[in-house]
């Protein structure tokens, strides 16, 4: 429907979350409150609708849709429970997958993450140049990890990637030219 309307000359952007291109409704299983987010998951064919969206450029940017939950928000049953998960630390790794999917280049990825998104919102930011904010992340694409809930710097727990193994992590970040962010184990 984007790319149709798009096609019809449509002035309009789109984005994706991240678990979006990852999960489908069958990562529910019984009823899994970790993946209860909204828009819901879907199916398999449209998972890989939206994976080919974004790789084409039809879907602009990837955001993490950030929803941190204190743990009791997570406990009733499925529908009851609050939709949103704690992304921020998943967005790279997770949008990294797509790079070795092959699904876009490493230039892509980081165009879709930050500055095709800036320039959506029509802020100075998403780049690299003399006088711009020295806004920037570092983060080694071949560091492999394993997601702990504990371990989120977020504070809600709430993520069904509870135990997966990430490759890519965030070393530094950087806003207004000061270290706001810093691991380098």
């Amino acid at each position: 429907m984007i790319g149709r309307a798009k096609y019809d000359g449509f002035d309009l952007t789109a984005d994706v979350a991240a678990h979006q291109l990852h999960l489908t409704e069958m990562d529910i299983g019984y009823f899994n409150a970790q993946c209860h987010v909204n828009p819901p998951l879907r199916t398999e064919r449209d998972r890989e609708a939206l994976r080919n969206a974004v790789a084409s450029s039809k879907i602009e940017a990837i955001c993490s849709d950030h929803q941190p939950h204190d743990i009791d928000a997570k406990l009733a049953p499925f529908p009851e429970t609050e939709p949103g998960i704690s992304a921020l630390e998943t967005l790279l790794p997770l949008s990294l997958r797509l790079v070795n999917d092959g699904l876009m280049t490493m230039s892509e990825l980081v165009d879709r993450l930050s500055t095709t998104p800036a320039e959506i919102l029509s802020i100075d930011a998403g780049h690299l140049s003399v006088d711009a904010p020295a806004d920037i992340t570092i983060f080694d694409p071949g560091k492999s990890w394993v997601l702990q809930p504990q371990n989120l710097l977020s504070e809600g727990k709430n993520t069904p990637f509870a135990h997966w193994e990430f490759q890519g992590a965030v070393v530094k970040t950087i806003c207004n030219g000061q270290i706001v962010y810093s691991n380098d184990k």
